[in-house]
This record gives structure tokens, sequence and C-alpha cells, in this order.
């Protein structure tokens, strides 16, 4: 359909039922005029009468497995109801065009994609190693024009870099490939394109939980070949909702505590000759400490201590999850909190002891939630930023307002785990 077919169909409705399960129907009349307007864009930038495709790709939350990725751990993620959509068209050369809403447009011409050390860290890297990891896995590429939009808000640990990666790897599927290459198989090359082409070496778990969707438990034993299973648990239906609380820490001069976390785990495991900690048992380390203090620090121990047991945290979530225990689930989530608060230490940095925006958040959460069926824990890598937590419906407003008083209007986002990651929507 052309751009005033397609604005049709969506403003008669003929989309609400994805959006409906994507979004939930209260949202439905604004998602129609967030498409509506994201199609007049690409017309106005690519021309209306072309045929018009529209995507979606999911944020993510994690949700347990607190910097357990990065020595081969396991992890427990989510899709979430903010997302980037596009409006998409293919072209018949080898360019591909994408204007993010807010930002430059990204010209790419795709014929030999490679490396370029000098756009390290762009959204162009991030096109041309996408085209590149599709080649090199025996997938095709062509040219398209995109525009896209995106509310998953930068800085609140929702993956809005990973949701473009897979944004990127979703429409050439659809255009060249006829939806063949699965949403695993996106968000693995989606991995390639960051740690080789844009300059970052970072995990896996970000893409996938972006483009599988639902919640997700990810095994990384084998960090080539990760093992994804898809959990059949809907949190919507279970009565609650998923909140992000974001606590406006600053997050400048913090790099070198978020890299301490796996130098200090790497540490633990080289005294066992060991790579990652993974590799280690949790008695080898207890059957170690006095040498280990001396070798590694103590609190390089109690993060090791916190990577063992959130590990098989991870596997206790999961089979809650599976069987429906939302009680246990709960459990696992205030154990993985309290362990990344007391032994992990990633909720402030001791450079600025003053700003614990986080901390205060915990307290105010458990004042706010104490003796009602909830869970809470610092979000994603800490040391500043955001807090989630799981809040019954008939309470979500209340903790809202509550935290707002103290973080400012805005500052709390209710979220759903959506079943979908990455769909094309026609």
């Amino acid at each position: 359909m052309n751009a005033t077919m397609l604005k049709s169909a969506v403003d008669a409705g003929r989309f609400d039922e994805i959006f409906t399960t994507l979004y939930g129907a209260e949202h439905v009349p604004a998602q129609r005029r967030r498409y509506i307007k994201t199609i007049d864009e690409f017309a106005k930038l690519f021309g209306g009468e072309r045929e018009i495709s529209l995507f979606s790709v999911a944020g993510r939350s994690e949700i347990s497995g607190n910097h357990t990725d990065h020595n081969c751990g396991r992890v427990l993620a989510a899709s979430i109801d903010l997302d980037i959509i596009a409006a998409a068209s293919p072209r018949d050369d080898l360019h591909i065009n994408i204007q993010s809403e807010g930002f430059p447009i990204d010209n790419v011409d795709i014929t030999n994609p490679t490396v370029d050390e000098s756009l390290y860290y762009t959204s162009k890297s991030i096109i041309s190693g996408m085209c590149s990891g599709f080649l090199k896995y025996g997938h095709k590429v062509g040219g398209y024009d995109a525009y896209t939009t995106s509310n998953v808000f930068k800085g609140s640990g929702l993956s809005s870099s990973a949701a473009f990666e897979d944004m990127v790897g979703l429409i050439l599927n659809g255009f060249y490939n006829d939806g063949s290459v699965d949403n695993a198989e996106i968000a693995r090359i989606a991995q390639y394109s960051e740690n080789v082409f844009f300059g970052k070496p970072s995990g896996l778990m970000d893409q996938t939980a972006c483009a599988v969707g639902g919640f997700v438990a990810i095994d990384f034993r084998n960090p080539t070949a990760p093992v994804i299973e898809k959990l059949p648990f809907d949190l919507s239906a279970a009565g609650y909702s998923l909140c992000i609380v974001n606590t406006g820490g600053n997050h400048a001069n913090l790099n070198d505590d978020y890299a301490s976390v796996p130098a200090e785990m790497k540490k633990v495991a080289s005294y066992f000759g060991k790579s990652v900690l993974r590799e280690v048992t949790l008695d080898e380390i207890l059957a170690n400490i006095p040498k280990l203090r001396e070798f590694a620090g103590d609190r390089a121990i109690m993060r090791a201590i916190h990577f063992e047991n959130e590990n098989e945290r991870v596997v206790m979530q999961t089979e809650a999850l599976r069987r429906g225990d939302l009680d246990a689930f709960f459990a696992g989530v205030m154990e993985s909190g309290d362990s990344s608060f007391k032994y992990l230490q990633n909720v402030y940095t001791v450079k600025n002891v003053k700003e614990q925006g986080l901390s205060l958040a915990l307290c105010l959460t458990d004042m706010t939630l104490h003796g009602k069926r909830a869970a809470w824990r610092v979000h994603g890598g800490g040391f500043a930023g955001t807090l989630q937590a799981f809040v019954a419906e008939d309470a979500v407003e209340h903790f809202k307002t509550s935290l707002e008083s103290a973080f400012g209007k805005g500052s709390v986002t209710i979220l759903k785990v959506r079943p979908y990651g990455a769909i094309r929507i026609i």
C-alpha cells in the first residue's frame, strides 16, 4: 500500500488487533496516530506513492541475572511496550537511507560493507555491520529507505541502541529474505555489528531480548551460541505492571565503576586459571578466600559470590515462570536486588557517596510496597539511573505518585511485557 492507502488502513482500525497485543487496548488510539505520523514523515522524505511497510522492535528490561552475561552466566530479560517503529520501502540499488526522528539522516552504501574505525559509535557503522553480518551468515541484503521514531528513552537501561540494530536487520529480513531469518539470528548479527563495526564489546542479552519478545531466559555458557528459551508467562494476565523509576542520577565518569565489575569477577576466575567465573564453582571460591583476599581483594570475592548465586537464581526464577509461580519469581527478584546492593555493590558509586538516588529509590519503594505482593531491585548496570518494580495494577497509581513526589513528574514509567519483540506489522 502507498502512504494514503496505508494511513487509511491504520485509521480504519485494520491493525488494532496487533496494536492491542503490542501496546494494550487503552493505547490503540495513540498508536494509530503515532503510526500515521510516521507514514507521513516517510512520505515527505522519500515519496508517498511507494509500497510502504511498517515494523516494530521492542525495548527490553533485564529481569534477573545482574552482571552475569559478561562472565558467560545466565540472564532473564523481557521485551516491553516501548519500541522503535519504522515505515520503510525497498530500493533498487545498494543504498540504505534511515532517517531517525531527531537525528541527521544516515546514508550508507552497502555495496561492500567493511569496518571503518572513523565511524565507530555511529549509527552508520551499525547499518554497515548489520549488512555485513547478514552476508557473513548467508543471508541477502539490499537497499531501502526508512523513517524511524522511538519512545525507548536513552539512558533508561531499556536498550534503545539494541532495538535500532534489530530494526535494521528486521527490515533486511522482511524485504530481502522473505522473513526466513529468525529473530534470535537477527540478534546474533546485531551483536556482531555492535562488536565489530560499532566498536563496543557488548554481550548478547540486549539484542536478544529486544528481538525475541516476552520473557526470555538466556544461557551464555557458550557466548557464540547461547541457549535461548522464550517463557510462556503473561505478566499483564497476572495483574501486574513493570514500573521503571528514573532517579535522574549522573552517569558521567562511571565508566570505571561499570568496568570494575567484569574485571574483578574475571580477576577471581584467573586465580583458578579460568577466563570467566562460569568456569569456577562457589565451593572453589569459598575454599580459597584467604588467598583470594590477597590476590583480588574483598570486593572482588563478594562480586564473585554474587555471580555464582545469581546464576542459580536465574534457574530458579525461570522454573517459577514456567509453572506460573509468581511468589517464587518475586522472591528471586528481591534476592537479586539484595545481593546486587550488598555484594555486587552497583547501586551507587564510591566516588560520590552523597549522590545515592538509587539507594533512596529502593528505600522509598520498600516503604511504599511493604507488605504488598510485589518485588523490586536495581535495574540494569546500576551505579546511577533506574530501579524496576513489579507492582499490582490496583497499586500502580499510588506507587507512581509516591516515587514521583521524590524524583519528579514523569520519573516513573509504567510498562507491560509484550509477547513479540521484533515484528513486521505489514
